[in-house]
């Protein structure tokens, strides 16, 4: 089972199938694995207990760190009981933070508060923008060489927040700062592939632009396979995409957010990044990150993975008349969110 979770995992990473297929099949033994530390900040959350089980059965994790304010000793002795390769340890507490954080190549933040009914995005950053940057001041003290994978919404701020944080520390690098948005992309593919009547397994499309509403810009026009599906229901897929969120807080009806699917992608992104971090070739995902793409200072488009983090960062390609509109509708919304983490970080 174990096994087929990770195809699983790895085949939905896989952006240009099968250059970043299985790891192991790449060039490495079992025996001769890097070893890897990852990090999960908030593990005891909706999003990070599953997302701690998943990075567990993860081959390439060998030592798995697992913190948050309260309830991580439980998650740890939970999943460690689980029969593969990594070391589990849970630390509770500020004072136990710096010892989750020391030695790590990996640091995942699905901390603070999932979306309820009603929340705005002002809202989630009222609380969270505050746990982010507390936490990523210690990952610049214990850990700053680490890649750091942002889950904690709202991803357009948060992203900023940290990149300030760590220019205030001395230590931001560019290439190893990742915001999380492989949830909008595996959305993206689900819909598309359920209303082209395509196997999903098979289906691509990028996704750009943030990780909000309408900064949330699915380019079906790139779709791979191409099923030239009418442009009603690509404006419908397009909606439904970026409202995917609100579907999954309104169905749970207050009682919690879309906290396994995310976990999936965080996994799916994860386990990108450390292939990447071994030297598989050829490791495509789309993420949000610093780029010139376009005039704003962040953006997600696709992102070549590797041993430092970003690669390069990749053109959007040809966009239909639909995608150039949305695209233009999304920049002034984009912009803002981002403006607003960078005065959090420098206010605060």
């Amino acid at each position: 089972m174990r096994t087929a979770v990770l195809r699983s995992l790895r085949s939905a990473a896989a952006r240009s199938a099968p250059s970043s297929s299985h790891l192991l099949r790449r060039g490495f033994s079992s025996e001769s694995v890097p070893e890897r530390k990852v990090v999960v900040l908030g593990a005891a959350g909706g999003i990070g207990q599953p997302l701690a089980l998943l990075m567990k059965i993860n081959p390439l994790v060998s030592k798995l760190s697992l913190y948050d304010i309260a309830g991580t000793p439980g998650v740890a002795a939970d999943v460690g009981h689980i029969n593969s390769r990594s070391e589990v340890a849970g630390y509770v507490g500020e004072d136990q933070l710096g010892q989750a954080l020391e030695g790590a190549d990996l640091v995942i933040i699905p901390a603070g508060v999932p979306r309820k009914p009603g929340m705005t995005r002002d809202d989630l950053f009222n609380i969270n923008a505050g746990i982010v940057k507390s936490l990523c001041t210690a990952i610049a003290k214990y850990c700053p060489s680490a890649i750091v994978n942002m889950i904690s919404n709202p991803v357009n701020s948060t992203v900023p927040i940290a990149a300030e944080v760590f220019k205030k520390a001395g230590i931001y690098d560019e290439k190893k700062l990742f915001g999380v948005t492989t949830l909008d992309v595996v959305r993206a593919k689900t819909f598309y592939a359920g209303k082209a009547n395509l196997p999903v397994a098979g289906v691509d499309v990028p996704v750009v632009g943030g990780h909000a509403g309408i900064t949330i810009l699915p380019l079906f026009s790139q779709a791979s396979p191409q099923a030239n599906l009418p442009e009603d229901v690509i404006k419908a897929l397009t909606k439904r995409t970026q409202d995917g969120g609100t579907e999954v807080v309104e169905a749970k009806a207050g009682k919690g957010s879309a906290t396994l699917s995310m976990a999936y992608a965080g996994a799916v992104f994860a386990d990108a990044c450390l292939e990447g971090l071994n030297g598989v070739p050829d490791v495509v995902q789309c993420s949000f990150v610093q780029s010139s793409v376009t005039e704003l200072p962040f953006f997600a488009s696709k992102v070549v993975l590797g041993k430092n983090g970003v690669e390069k960062v990749l053109d959007l390609g040809p966009l239909s008349d639909y995608e150039k509109e949305g695209l233009e509708k999304l920049k002034p919304e984009l912009k803002a969110s981002i403006e607003k983490g960078i005065k959090f970080a420098n206010d605060n």
